[in-house]
């Protein structure tokens, strides 16, 4: 086993603190990362606090990370020592069940996420990336450009893949109109990713004072949500909608918004659920409301290689660890522009 250390939460209720543990030790297929930054994600919120009710304490989140290998198993063929890597969302899963097979593995019921999740190899539960190292099988380390800033590329392991995968999914591309709902570290990333793809973006904001820097990420147009008259010009026009407001709120003002055959995609998970939507605003022009997680393996290295082509990068406020607990509150203020990410050579033992 491996000596590791971290921060945690212990608790729902208290501020994340140092934390000691172990991992395993790398087998022949593992890959061991020194861990240089990790993403912070509205989720590692949810989870330290267990407004999903789901966690297991103490949990070491972190799910966005960017190392360097330090070693690699007798059978790892495809990384060496030295090689500048990320590990997202997940760290295995079955590889056998229809999902995997089509390398869907985030649909996999087998799933192990990166942390809070049981992991098979220990019989505990896995730790994420607010830590100085982590063991992980090879086949889900993605290759990271050394073109692009490390620390900027980390949110694109969950914030990247997880608006990248329904925009690839629904086809976008030039000649769509697509709306993007809320400007966070979700869609601050869906705005670069549909500006490349060649679409005629619109953000909704409820925020005036957002509207210059969505025109500088990529937005043809802004949209203050609670102006009546202004989202009435936009009625029965979009082909795809993306909403990444991670808070309940009203669907049917989107909904509305679809032209026929058009999408409404959820990928914020609110910690209660939306008001019910009208079926009304479904069914008289074949309009879908519809959910999206992140994306498999494959897909994200796509989403990497992409990344490097185009120079796409998170826009980041890096952090040494001892400030989390402080981010963490600005996070629930939306005072960060527009994802933060530890510096985790701050972190002492």
């Amino acid at each position: 086993m491996l000596k590791s250390y971290g921060y945690a939460a212990y608790n729902s209720q208290t501020p994340l603190r140092t934390y000691h543990f172990e991992r395993r030790a790398p087998g022949p297929n593992d890959v061991l990362i020194e861990i240089l930054y990790c993403g912070v994600c509205h989720s590692d919120i949810h989870q330290a606090r267990n407004e999903w009710k789901s966690t297991s304490y103490p949990i070491v989140p972190g799910h966005e990370i960017v190392g360097r290998i330090e070693e690699v198993g007798c059978e790892v063929d495809n990384f060496q020592a030295g090689d500048l890597v990320g590990v997202g969302c997940m760290v295995d899963a079955c590889g056998t069940c229809p999902d995997c097979l089509e390398h869907q593995q985030q649909f996999c019921d087998s799933a192990v996420f990166t942390y809070n999740s049981p992991d098979p190899h220990t019989g505990k539960m896995t730790y994420g990336g607010y830590s100085n190292q982590i063991v992980v099988d090879r086949h889900f380390v993605l290759r990271v450009s050394d073109k692009l800033d490390p620390a900027a590329v980390a949110p694109l392991l969950c914030a990247g893949i997880t608006t990248y995968s329904p925009l690839r999914h629904w086809g976008i591309g030039k000649g769509h109109k697509v709306g993007v709902v809320g400007l966070g570290g979700l869609g601050h990333m869906a705005i670069k990713f549909a500006h490349a793809f060649g679409a005629d973006v619109v953000l909704f904001t409820r925020s005036p004072h957002k509207a210059e820097d969505a025109l500088r990420l990529g937005a043809d147009e802004v949209v203050i949500s609670t102006r009546p008259e202004a989202m009435q010009q936009h009625l029965n026009s979009f082909d795809f909608i993306l909403d990444s407001v991670a808070a309940p709120h009203d669907l049917n003002q989107y909904l509305t918004l679809l032209k026929r055959d058009g999408t409404l995609c959820l990928i914020g998970v609110p910690d209660q659920p939306h008001p019910a939507p009208s079926v009304s605003n479904l069914i008289f022009r074949r309009r879908s409301l519809a959910g999206s997680l992140i994306g498999g393996i494959r897909e994200t290295q796509e989403m990497l290689d992409f990344c490097a082509e185009q120079n796409i990068v998170a826009d980041i406020e890096l952090i040494p660890i001892q400030a989390i607990n402080l981010a963490y509150e600005r996070v629930l203020k939306s005072d960060v522009k527009y994802r933060f990410v530890i510096d985790l050579s701050t972190l002492h033992t």
